[in-house]
């Protein structure tokens, strides 16, 4: 939703309900793995060049380079899920015709995912509704909606008026406005038609995956930011509840006669919802989604986009993703954030970007700035699966003719609508510094998460320039893990056993060396390919500090033993 906000389980994931130890209140759904561990997934949107033609509407222009990426992703962050997006467009190019090729081409870029064990959510794209609607001359340009949809609309000549970001095009562009009015009100059977070619592309892809792969596919988000093209005199809850549920209910029956019964739909509120300027919608109005669904979200900081000059600082976004995480819990269902992120150049806020994404994935981490984080950590909570905008291997290197015209043709950024998003560049690299994307999570807990927060220790500038600033300190009651920790990467985990047969995990970033990665925790700890595994039997509460030791002297057996009874003690005054 970056385009608004200038206005105004492995064998089969599991989304499944899990009664609360009395000592927390987790949202009533959460991902589970085969073993019954609650997952946290992590990773990107791959990606925008979907939105373009010269990659045949996909995201990659070939399996190798799918495979590639994934591999790249995996080792540069510790990627455990994509969103991966796929267009109307591209998989009903006629009326009545299904592309089997493209969809067969989409799920070989989706095996080169799931192959190296990324879990994939399939994403029907839309911005601004369709390419298809703008003028070859035009300032800005869709995705998402065939031609032959447009051109049986008879929509009026496309025109922003006065745009500061193309986004706007959703609230004063005819032509934009009416082709989704059109979608919602289904007369002329636009919706029924999408549906249709959804279901055949849900079959292809349910039939044409290996059932390890399939296993791997979390669900479908049926499309993106949704938004409403004319209220008709509603309010954005109302228009929700009559216009968006019963296109989302028609959409999860598809699901079930094309062989998705047990993935949830990633459902999306009224794109205008959360955005810093206004509330609209947020689904508070229709009751239970249940866990068939999954509240899926966006944020993007409209503030910092458009007025606010301030930098992100320690707990500026815990506000917003405490609104996606309590609203997911009202709908009796869990939260996902599929984009969160920032532009890395061309506006008045991507020098911000390193520290603005860096608060986004601690608000992501926990419901507290880490100024609170040890004095309240009972009240931190799970935290919440994500995906960042975006991945594109690309970046900087595309050749768009924007609308098809050949005086046009897009080579910077992302090749669309002058956006500038991607966290690796087309050389490969990351752009920003490692220690904001590969960060320190846990990506399966054998039990409850109750409890999660990471110092990250990363710069305010780019390519690690600048300078940092520590956001979560233990308290003087813990002055040897203190002492531990001080001008250190480190993370806490809390967490309640259930007598899993399978170990607690946690991904470890490339800064943390095995022999240089310090753990204190009660559990059994073993460190491997990037990988902290704690073993801990029964049902009990455990905590593990996870402390980068990269410098300095290694903490003696002694210091380890004051340090372990501290966190044991701070512990168990809080469970």
């Amino acid at each position: 939703m970056r385009r608004l906000l200038a206005l105004i389980v492995l064998a089969g994931v599991a989304l499944v309900v899990t009664p609360a130890p009395s000592s927390a209140a987790p949202p009533p759904g959460v991902f589970r793995d085969e073993f019954g561990r609650e997952l946290v997934l992590r990773g990107f949107n791959v990606s925008g060049s979907t939105k373009l033609r010269e990659t045949g509407l996909l995201p990659f222009r070939s399996t190798a380079d799918a495979a590639a990426s994934a591999t790249a992703m995996r080792e540069l962050t510790g990627a455990t899920a994509i969103r991966f997006l796929i267009s109307w467009e591209g998989v009903q190019p006629r009326p009545g015709v299904i592309d089997h090729a493209y969809l067969d081409r989409a799920a070989a870029q989706i095996r080169a995912f799931t192959d190296r064990g990324i879990r994939v959510l399939l994403d029907y794209h839309q911005d601004l509704w369709s390419r298809h609607l703008f003028d070859a001359d035009s300032w800005y340009t869709g995705d998402g909606a065939p031609a032959w949809v447009i051109e049986a609309g008879d929509y009026p000549d496309e025109s922003c008026g006065i745009c500061i970001l193309w986004g706007q095009n959703m609230l004063t562009n005819a032509a934009v406005r009416e082709a989704a009015h059109d979608f919602w009100l289904d007369e002329r059977g636009v919706q029924t038609a999408f549906l249709t070619q959804a279901g055949a592309a849900m079959r292809h892809l349910a039939d044409t995956l290996p059932p390890s792969s399939f296993a791997m596919m979390l669900g479908v988000d049926p499309l993106n930011e949704p938004f409403d093209g004319g209220l008709d005199g509603m309010s954005g809850s109302e228009w929700e509840r009559q216009r968006l549920l019963p296109f989302y209910q028609r959409f999860r029956a598809v699901m079930d006669a094309n062989g998705w019964t047990d993935r949830p739909a990633f459902v999306e509120p009224l794109v205008f919802w959360n955005t810093t300027f206004g509330e609209a919608g947020g689904f508070d109005t229709i009751g239970m989604l249940g866990t068939r669904y999954v509240f899926n979200s966006h944020y993007y900081d409209g503030a910092r986009l458009t007025l606010d000059p301030t930098p992100a600082r320690d707990g500026t976004y815990s506000t917003a993703m405490n609104r996606i995480r309590d609203r997911a819990a009202a709908l009796g269902t869990t939260g996902f954030v599929s984009e969160f992120g920032n532009a890395l150049s061309g506006t008045s806020s991507s020098a911000r970007t390193p520290w603005m994404i860096r608060a986004m994935y601690q608000g992501l981490d926990s419901r507290l700035p880490g100024a609170n984080w040890w004095r309240d950590a009972a009240t931190a909570g799970p935290a919440l699966s994500a995906t960042q905008w975006h991945w594109d291997i690309y970046s900087g290197r595309h050749s768009e003719a924007m609308n098809g015209n050949p005086s046009r043709v897009l080579t910077a950024g992302d090749a669309w609508n002058d956006e500038d998003h991607s966290v690796i560049s087309g050389a490969g690299a990351l752009r920003l510094d490692p220690r904001v994307l590969d960060r320190l999570y846990p990506t399966a807990i054998a039990g409850q998460q109750l409890a999660f927060g990471y110092e990250d220790q990363a710069r305010d500038g780019y390519a690690g320039a600048g300078t940092t600033a520590t956001w979560m300190t233990p308290p003087a009651g813990l002055p040897t893990v203190s002492a531990l920790v001080t001008g250190r990467q480190y993370g806490v985990l809390v967490w309640h056993t259930t007598g899993l047969d399978a170990p607690t995990e946690v991904h470890l970033p490339a800064s943390f060396a095995p022999g240089r990665t310090v753990v204190v925790s009660s559990a059994s700890a073993v460190v491997s390919d990037r990988r902290l595994s704690l073993a801990a039997g029964g049902s009990s509460v455990h905590a593990a500090l996870v402390v980068n030791a990269a410098s300095g002297a290694l903490p003696t057996a002694a210091q380890l033993a004051t340090a372990r009874a501290e966190l044991a003690a701070w512990a168990a005054a809080r469970w």
